[in-house]
């Protein structure tokens, strides 16, 4: 646990963001999965997947290209939660929320809408929590688009025909 966000109480918003965010889209979409209206189960099982697998390829990324944080360059804290100490690029947090985002837009576009503010909103967060530059966040979101799609290409063709 991050001690500055007992000592900056203004931080919380951003560490919101940042952190935890991310655990709303998801619980967001398990609400999907049990009320079960407009996005089947499948669909929302397919976003899972997609969720998954961009985390995983942003954190393979991430161990091969050395990358360092903005806030051990420029000195502030880091208003996450945790503090991290791996690369910086990708964004794990930006892979999988929008891999999960463009999922669910894929399904429905109002909702999915919802998502993609969301994932943004993740975005902005890493960078003012001074944990991730602006590319590490469009280098998620490009592994969370791909993800979206091979995962709605691959894995659920055969069961939709």
């Amino acid at each position: 646990m991050n001690e500055t966000l007992f000592i900056d109480k203004g931080s919380w918003p951003i560490t919101f963001l940042a952190s935890f965010l991310i655990w709303m889209m998801l619980a967001g979409l398990l609400i999907l999965w049990f009320v079960d209206g407009r996005i089947k189960k499948k669909q929302a099982l397919q976003a899972f997947l997609a969720t998954a697998l961009a985390w995983l390829v942003a954190e393979i990324v991430k161990s091969l290209i050395p990358s360092i944080r903005p806030f051990k360059i420029y000195g502030y804290s880091p208003l996450t939660f945790t503090i991290p100490s791996d690369n910086s690029f990708p964004s794990s947090h930006a892979a999988a929320a929008f891999a999960m985002a463009f999922t669910v837009l894929l399904h429905n576009k109002k909702i999915g809408a919802i998502f993609i503010l969301g994932a943004i909103l993740i975005g902005v967060g890493r960078i003012l929590a001074n944990v991730h530059y602006i590319f590490d966040i469009l280098g998620g979101l490009g592994i969370g688009l791909v993800a979206s799609i091979v995962i709605d290409r691959k894995h659920f063709k055969k069961s939709n025909h």
